[in-house]
């Protein structure tokens, strides 16, 4: 059995596991990090406030105000894990036990992370440490984004963490993610690109941040600017984080930028999710490959499957609309007045071309919900 370690008080152990990392971060942004500030940052705290601090140069000051920016947004990070409900449509693709990381947003205690931690879940616990797990309630995710949004049963007393600007971010600046946990991690990254993202399950965001290397423990991490400021929630890790003119191949993650939560923050939490949200699903999990849409699984319980479609058919069509990629598949689909209509879809199968019609359904509608207490 694993053992868990209490998270030890900044400025001890925290500091000593982030000295290498955060000198990185030091590097990147051409301040410098003296030998002198890295044995008194590592030093116990007693030991620290023993010393006179020596005074600092305005680049020393600058970094200094950096790390304790940082420093204050990691204790806002903290462990999700959930359980899904018994027979979650979700279990086979995301398991029924998960966990990934959250942070908290507010002073209320909210706290975000990635949408599908918590699909169809029926607990939820927030683990802030080795000795205090919290029980939490959902209280939104939005499947255009990804993002998902819980709230504390009882208080954390945490400080929540800024929201700062992924649309300002360059790959000159290094960039801190963090997972939560007793054993959680902070890796020193960069950003390779901005640029839409489309997902194999019916998902697409026009701006989506990639960064190298690669995180393992990427489900809701959180991301931060130097300045502790956060700008994104760890979705994925890709094999190729390049954009498509580079011809080298570079692992990576893909994080769901931040700016895409602020327009639709307060309807996640009165509503429960964005109105982009509420649109046309079929049931289909689709890849694209030299101009074509190939349907590479069908959900035993959506609309696809009612309908017919199976693995491997070609999909030429939208309601007439050619596709040839899944941004262009998606949004064709999305289109119209509401969730519920129906889509014609022509495909190839087999050699041949024909028409199938799909009535395609609202996704929260076919999700299982917590039956409560």
């Amino acid at each position: 059995m694993r053992q868990h370690h209490a998270r030890a008080p900044v400025p001890t152990l925290a500091l000593q596991r982030w000295a290498r990392p955060l000198a990185r971060v030091a590097s990147w942004v051409g301040l410098a990090l003296t030998g002198v500030w890295l044995i008194t940052a590592a030093a116990p705290a007693a030991a620290v406030q023993a010393q006179a601090p020596a005074p600092l140069s305005p680049p020393e000051a600058t970094l200094q105000t950096r790390l304790e920016a940082l420093k204050r947004a990691q204790t806002a990070v903290l462990r999700v894990r959930t359980q899904a409900v018994d027979d979650a449509q979700t279990a086979d693709s995301l398991g029924k036990r998960r966990e990934g990381t959250g942070v908290v947003i507010d002073r209320d205690g909210l706290v975000l992370t990635i949408g599908y931690l918590l699909l169809e879940a029926e607990t939820v616990d927030l683990e802030l440490s080795a000795e205090r797990v919290v029980p939490a309630r959902v209280v939104g995710i939005d499947t255009a984004t990804g993002f998902g949004l819980v709230q504390p049963l009882v208080p954390l007393r945490v400080a929540p963490v800024p929201l700062g600007r992924s649309s300002a971010l360059s790959g000159e600046q290094p960039l801190v993610s963090f997972s939560g946990g007793t054993d959680g991690e902070v890796v020193v990254s960069r950003m390779v690109s901005q640029r839409p993202y489309s997902g194999t399950w019916e998902y697409h965001i026009d701006q989506a941040l990639y960064t190298a290397p690669l995180r393992q423990d990427h489900s809701g991490a959180a991301l931060f600017n130097v300045d502790g400021e956060l700008v994104g929630i760890g979705s994925l890790m890709l094999r190729d984080v390049n954009p498509p003119d580079v011809p080298s191949v570079q692992p990576g993650n893909l994080y769901v930028p931040i700016d895409l939560l602020k327009p639709i923050l307060s309807q996640l939490k009165r509503d429960g999710r964005a109105e982009a949200s509420r649109r046309p699903w079929l049931g289909v999990n689709a890849s694209e490959a030299e101009g074509q849409v190939r349907v590479i699984r069908v959900n035993p319980e959506g609309p696809a499957f009612e309908a017919g479609l199976r693995p491997g058919d070609r999909i030429e069509s939208v309601d007439g609309e050619p596709v040839k990629t899944l941004e262009q598949f998606y949004k064709s689909v999305w289109k119209g007045n509401g969730p519920e209509r129906t889509v014609q879809l022509a495909i190839r199968r087999g050699g041949a071309s024909q028409t199938v019609s799909v009535q395609a359904v609202d996704r929260a509608s076919v999700l299982r919900r917590s039956r409560g207490i």
